[in-house]
């Protein structure tokens, strides 16, 4: 529900003990609040194609556009040793697009954010949806989305304050696709509170609707926790958007919370009944854990990729994401981003009840800090521990789709 959340600022500043223990059971509580208030959201009325009346943090042809940056990457060693410099440039005319929704990283007061762009929303951009950039056209909206200072006040989120949220995405959505898809397929990205509208919108919009289900290429849902039948990769939020299996699936979701360890009783990803998945009957459901390096299951080499620019400084997830521990290019990279191929291996584990992705370092990587303490897991690293598999999952899926077109 909300992006690794690093800790809610006051007034005097927050020292990393004071991160770590602000953000206990409350935000648990808070958390279910939230998507029980989503579930209550009544139907948005439809958006006009008369009108584009959307604020749009990325969007083809926009200025000063966060999600289209240089693609340029250093690749470097599990340790952070630089290789060399790979030169990646961007399809120039891209088969599909891409629709993201970010995830709780709004520092504005109050319980939801407001529409200006401000550095955060364009950092999170940068670090979460533009390298799909290379690949599709990306329009990510702004959206009056719960805030960090919600999630930390210990109030429950209301079917309101859920409702402006949800609202502004699916408007978005609407006038999407009434003034920009034109027939393309799409892959819907999502991260925490981007991810649970994402599940809303898919399950009421998306999923039951044959002509829009056509048009999906893939759903990349991270740290959300998409719900399944036990045993299966369908039946919980949605009916026929199943989990990916193989490369040649389309119109299927790719889902998964990081861990490195065991997951602790207290998680609030990965598991049914607990943490944000609350009310539900685990011997019925299950969380969806595809693994984006092997979907045929078993363990495989992840990829990171990160901005080499650091996340808006002086914001709440800009502190967070310096505390995780990605391995630091040396000497520093002069390119945009740079690569560590091999740095992890990752693969979908369900025990103690928790379906998760667990990772582990290879070849000197550095050990992965749970931010803002393990029940989140490496809830902050989920976009980026495996970004590369992502890319090239994607690009292998837009092949299929555009062989397949809408068939």
């Amino acid at each position: 529900m909300r992006s690794g959340l690093g800790e809610a600022r006051s007034p005097i500043g927050i020292t990393p003990s004071v991160r770590r223990a602000t953000a206990s059971g409350r935000v648990a509580v808070v958390a279910s609040a939230f998507i029980a208030a989503l579930l209550l959201v009544a139907p948005v009325g439809s958006a006009t194609a008369a009108a584009d009346t959307t604020v749009w943090l990325c969007r083809p042809g926009l200025a000063n556009n966060p999600c289209a940056p240089g693609l340029d990457t250093t690749q470097v060693s599990p340790s952070g040793q630089v290789l060399g410099v790979e030169h990646v440039q961007a399809d120039p005319s891209p088969k599909v697009d891409c629709f993201y929704v970010y995830p709780t990283v709004s520092d504005d007061p109050g319980s939801n954010s407001d529409l200006s762009i401000d550095p955060e929303e364009r950092s999170i951009a940068l670090y979460q949806a533009a390298r799909y950039s290379q690949l599709c056209r990306v329009f990510a909206p702004m959206y009056r989305q719960i805030t960090l200072a919600k999630l930390f006040s210990g109030t429950p989120v209301t079917p309101q304050q859920a409702a402006l949220a949800y609202g502004d995405v699916f408007q978005a959505w609407k006038t999407y696709l009434d003034k920009y898809n034109h027939g393309r397929g799409v892959i819907l990205i999502g991260h925490s509170q981007g991810t649970f509208v994402l599940r809303q919108l898919i399950a009421d919009h998306v999923d039951k609707d044959p002509r829009v289900r056509k048009l999906l290429v893939s759903a990349i849902l991270l740290g959300g926790n998409v719900v399944v039948k036990e045993g299966k990769t369908f039946g919980g939020d949605f009916q026929h958007v199943k989990g990916c299996k193989a490369t040649k699936d389309l119109r299927c979701a790719v889902a998964f919370s990081t861990f490195d360890g065991p997951v602790p009783p207290n998680a609030l990803f990965g598991r049914i009944g607990s943490g944000f998945s609350t009310g539900l009957n685990p011997s019925r459901f299950d969380v969806l854990c595809t693994n984006p390096a092997n979907l045929r299951g078993g363990p495989a080499s992840l990829d990171p990729i990160v901005p080499t620019a650091p996340f808006a400084p002086g914001t709440t997830i800009g502190i967070a994401t310096t505390l995780i521990g990605f391995p630091q290019p040396s000497p520093p990279a002069s390119t945009p981003w740079y690569q560590a191929r091999g740095a992890y291996t990752g693969r979908c584990s369900s025990a103690g009840d928790a379906d998760v992705l667990q990772i582990a370092p290879v070849d000197g990587a550095p050990d992965l800090n749970a931010i803002p303490d393990a029940s989140w897991g490496l809830h902050l690293a989920d976009a980026n521990i495996a970004l590369g598999n992502l890319v090239t999952l994607v690009g292998e899926q837009i092949e299929r789709y555009a062989k397949r077109g809408n068939q």
